[in-house]
């Protein structure tokens, strides 16, 4: 894991707007990666999927990837997906990665000409229609949307969300939010009683806290607590597979399901999100036929006078993977279609 970098192999870089460009989906668990034509950003060759526990950090997934795939050589323009946002120092801050991102220095290491970083969910945002032909199950609404800003919000290693904005240019503007930093919100005794438990280790508990993989373990323990009882599952995949015959089990994820779909409805409201939501994330497709008889529907819909409008927003889940690849290069190209937009900017 600290070996020292190997040098790529060296080969003209073709121009923008021509030949591959390598997108990568960074998650606090994987790290997606494809070669994508420029052309048609909405296919991916030599897809490789990379547990970020194997390798030290993100420039050797990347060197990784470079010398498991012949078709990457002469390379040299990346832009990786990821959750966070750039500081002033060009480091990348995110509380999910399991290691430091420094872009400039992975840049200058592999010999990059360009290595640009767009939030996760923010890329999942600019997949677009890609994002259609990845549906697995609609959970409310009607098929056809309404126009209007469509909300791409799943839960992971941590909780993203953002929102697509068609404009009247015909160009899709893009909101990158920190949605799952936002206070997690409680409406039934239960859900107080848990939010309690988390209150007494810390005073702010962000909606990630609870909504997503290291969240719903937290839920477990936070449960068993309110009940005086031991936790009966060690791992969020236990917890998931346990849910048919463990109590216990059961009741975590169907609460998981229930603050989700309150923390949902709530943001389709806050962005006015009536175009939709395309729930992704790492989670959701492994629980689908759980979570569409769980509480997930009836709590987005449960806003009061709001249920009538929320009852026209088609609520769609949508199987992540190769999609953040997908968006990614689809942020990229839409970057250096835009005048606005130049070579050496940095990214955002």
């Amino acid at each position: 894991m600290g070996a020292r970098s190997r040098p790529l192999p060296t080969s003209p870089a073709a121009p923008v707007g021509a030949g591959l460009l390598l997108a990568a989906d960074v998650g606090g668990t994987h790290v997606r990666l494809g070669l994508v034509d420029l052309h048609a950003p909405d296919t991916v060759r030599h897809y490789r999927k990379y547990a970020c526990a194997d390798h030290a950090g993100l420039r050797e997934v990347l060197e990784a990837y470079f010398h498991d795939v012949e078709e990457a050589v002469g390379i040299r323009r990346v832009v990786v997906a990821s959750a966070g946002h750039l500081r002033g120092d060009g480091s990348l801050l995110s509380v999910n990665l399991p290691w430091p991102v420094m872009p400039s220095r992975i840049r200058d290491a592999l010999g990059l000409d360009e290595l640009l970083v767009v939030n996760d969910f923010e890329a999942l945002a600019h997949a677009g229609a890609a994002t259609d032909r990845h549906a697995l199950l609609r959970l409310s609404g009607p098929e056809v949307a309404m126009p209007g800003p469509v909300l791409v919000v799943g839960p992971g290693t941590g909780l993203g969300a953002a929102v697509r904005i068609p404009g009247r240019d015909g160009q899709v503007h893009v909101l990158a939010t920190e949605a799952g930093q936002a206070a997690l919100t409680a409406s039934t005794d239960l859900e107080m009683a848990v939010l309690r438990e988390f209150m007494r280790e810390q005073r702010h508990v962000p909606n990630e806290h609870a909504l997503s993989g290291p969240g719903l373990l937290r839920l477990h323990h936070a449960l068993a607590r309110t009940r005086g009882v031991a936790p009966t599952q060690a791992s969020p995949d236990a917890i998931s597979g346990a849910a048919e015959d463990d109590a216990l089990a059961h009741d975590t994820l169907d609460l998981f399901c229930g603050l989700l779909g309150s923390a949902v409805g709530d943001m389709v409201l806050l962005y006015g999100a009536h175009g939709g939501v395309q729930l992704a994330g790492g989670i959701l497709p492994q629980i689908r036929d759980f979570l569409a008889r769980s509480s997930f529907v009836p709590r987005f819909l449960d806003k009061g006078p709001m249920r009538e409008s929320l009852l026209h927003v088609p609520v769609t889940l949508v199987e992540h993977g190769q999609l953040g690849v997908v968006g990614a290069a689809s942020w990229y190209l839409g970057r250096h279609r835009d005048p606005t937009h130049r070579m050496d900017a940095p990214p955002t």
